[in-house]
């Protein structure tokens, strides 16, 4: 009974965490925000409650942290940037070949890029980087990657997170964002499944964030 009380408890939070996961994405790509509270505020306090309840509860999930960083910092940079460069490639060439295959991408990648109408470049870079790249790999990888692939194994921990991360997206309507949360999610879930590490999936996904949505965006 002892055994099975802690994990009981655990496999609640995970679900609790899921369910508010789908609750709180969902409106918020059907809505684009609301207001003076645009999508990136949005997403930004999205990711910061769900990572810190993660952080709260999940106790091994701040030992992972910490022993990430205690080795290898400068190798897991450096794979985190050339793994979001080849990411980024291989988007550019699905840019060039889905707006010639598919008579609704070219409008699917633009409604993408209207979440940035009215909010500025500094404070989408800032929320980028300190707050929504780090924040998803926490909670998406470091914390709900991890958690699954303890219950179910590593390879299906790995299937159902990309599977939820493309789920969210999908109040949006737009096949082309949920195509790209589902490229994106299955690279960065196989970048933890190989390699373990928090810094390497945070560096890669805050990179590609920024030279899509800010240096290099393909519009």
């Amino acid at each position: 009974m002892n055994t099975a009380s802690p994990n009981r408890a655990h496999g609640i939070l995970l679900f609790a965490l899921v369910a508010a996961a789908v609750a709180t994405y969902t409106p918020l790509f059907i809505t684009g925000g609301a207001g003076a509270f645009d999508f990136w505020w949005w997403m930004a306090a999205n990711i910061v409650g769900l990572t810190g309840v993660a952080a709260i509860f999940d106790r091994s999930f701040r030992t992972t942290l910490r022993d990430d960083l205690r080795s290898g910092r400068l190798r897991k940079v450096l794979l985190g940037l050339w793994s979001a460069a080849l990411l980024y490639i291989v988007f550019a060439a699905g840019n060039i070949l889905s707006r010639r295959l598919l008579n609704f991408a070219g409008s699917d990648i633009s409604a993408v890029y209207d979440f940035k109408t009215g909010a500025s470049g500094v404070r989408i870079a800032l929320l980028m980087v300190l707050v929504i790249g780090p924040g998803e790999e926490l909670f998406w990888r470091v914390f709900l990657q991890r958690a699954l692939a303890d219950r179910h194994g590593a390879l299906r921990g790995w299937i159902l997170t990309t599977l939820l991360y493309t789920l969210i997206h999908a109040g949006s309507g737009n096949v082309m964002l949920m195509l790209a949360a589902l490229v994106c999610g299955a690279v960065w879930g196989g970048l933890y499944y190989r390699f373990k590490s928090p810094l390497l999936n945070v560096v890669s996904h805050t990179a590609w964030d920024v030279a899509v949505f800010l240096l290099f965006p393909f519009t």
